[in-house]
């Protein structure tokens, strides 16, 4: 078992519950790049001009440019959770909700954005596999205040 800097690596389920109560990790950072920003647009059928008219944008938008959508920036989280916790006996990795989320901080087009996590809980579900929930920040590069708090529930099962 190992923990750095860069997330937690556990053999098994059992291992992860000394985990509980302790962060996990932060993962890479990932670029919210405008090219990203328009696919999400166009997958979601979400172009408001404050995400893919960079032009307007820097003219009109409070925020001085394009910025990303929030559910993109919580998406993010899927690549960035893979990062942070790996648990070898895992065969299937479910996200089973939210309990919380909070756009608290505007991503620019072209800013980094990263996952902090730490492990809040973990219970042994009835049919076996585990239910654990995860506190999150989804930091901003060079920002005090975090993009996106997040509190969120996976159930892994090896």
């Amino acid at each position: 078992m190992t923990s750095a800097a860069t997330g937690t690596h556990v053999a098994s389920l059992a291992e992860l519950t000394e985990f509980v109560g302790r962060p996990l990790g932060v993962s890479s950072w990932i670029t919210a790049t405008q090219d990203r920003i328009d696919t999400f647009a166009d997958a979601t059928d979400d172009h408001q001009w404050i995400h893919v008219d960079p032009g307007r944008a820097a003219k009109d938008s409070p925020f001085g440019g394009p910025i990303a959508h929030g559910y993109l920036t919580l998406s993010l989280i899927i690549p960035m959770w893979y990062e942070v916790l790996k648990v070898d006996s895992v065969t299937l990795a479910v996200n089973y909700g939210l309990n919380k989320v909070r756009f608290t901080t505007p991503v620019p087009a072209g800013a980094r954005v990263r996952l902090d996590a730490t492990l809040e809980s973990l219970e042994e579900l009835p049919r076996g596999g585990v239910q654990i929930v995860v506190a999150g920040n989804i930091e901003l590069e060079n920002s005090a205040r975090p993009a996106v708090v997040v509190e969120a529930i996976y159930r892994l099962y090896d």
